[in-house]
């Protein structure tokens, strides 16, 4: 294989994995299915309630089980500012008198002087807003009852697929009506919005794609 065609067949690698999803933050499955019978703890014999199956019947229906949905607000807004600023001075003088013959030549006083400065200032500014709804699924319940969600929505456009992922753990009693919580009550809460589009790509491209797409003359 001559050196074009091994070129050739690294770059198309190289774009082919331009094509998949962004990675991601948010880590393990975006998703359950509820627990069978089979999976759930025996029941005690004879007992009539049951945890693991348990649905109060006078208050909304809310998120507690493995499997079940619950809906996310997510409000993020971030705000950071930073201003920094130093200055050092530094001066000194030597004064003394010329001895002897040098005295002639330099004058009977030489003098030497330095003076430095240094000043530096710096400003730096960052503000983010997400915002939008989404729903998600109870992926395990925590031994004190919160529950660890998570969840995934795929918006596919003309030029590429948009990815908004989310996890974290809920406590239970911040669960509002209409079985939604803000995401500002999500605890360890991971929130990301990707896309694949070119424009992503383009910042993701691998340096091995930079390399050959600005040799090859295609």
């Amino acid at each position: 294989m001559n050196t074009t065609a091994t070129a050739t067949m690294a770059l198309l690698l190289a774009l082919a994995g331009c094509g998949t999803a962004p990675t991601s933050i948010v880590q393990g499955e975006t998703t359950a299915r509820p627990l069978t019978q089979a999976q759930m703890t025996a029941p005690t014999s004879g007992a009539i309630f049951q945890a693991q199956a348990y649905r109060p019947h006078f208050e909304d229906r809310r998120a507690r089980l493995v499997g079940d949905v619950i809906n996310i607000v997510i409000t993020e807004r971030t705000s950071a500012g930073k201003n920094g600023a130093s200055a050092g001075g530094k001066s000194g003088s030597v004064n003394f008198k010329a001895p002897g013959q040098l005295a002639g030549t330099f004058g009977s006083q030489i003098t030497a002087s330095a003076d430095n400065k240094f000043a530096d200032n710096a400003s730096q500014s960052a503000s983010n807003t997400f915002t939008g709804t989404m729903g998600a699924t109870v992926v395990e319940v925590l031994p004190n009852g919160n529950l660890i969600v998570a969840g995934e929505k795929q918006i596919a456009l003309d030029k590429g697929v948009e990815y908004i992922r989310f996890s974290g753990m809920v406590n239970p009693d911040t669960i509002g009506s209409g079985n939604t919580v803000a995401s500002t009550a999500v605890a360890d809460a991971r929130v990301e919005y990707r896309t694949s589009a070119k424009i992503d790509r383009a910042e993701i491209n691998s340096m091995a794609a930079r390399f050959f797409l600005s040799v090859l003359p295609f």
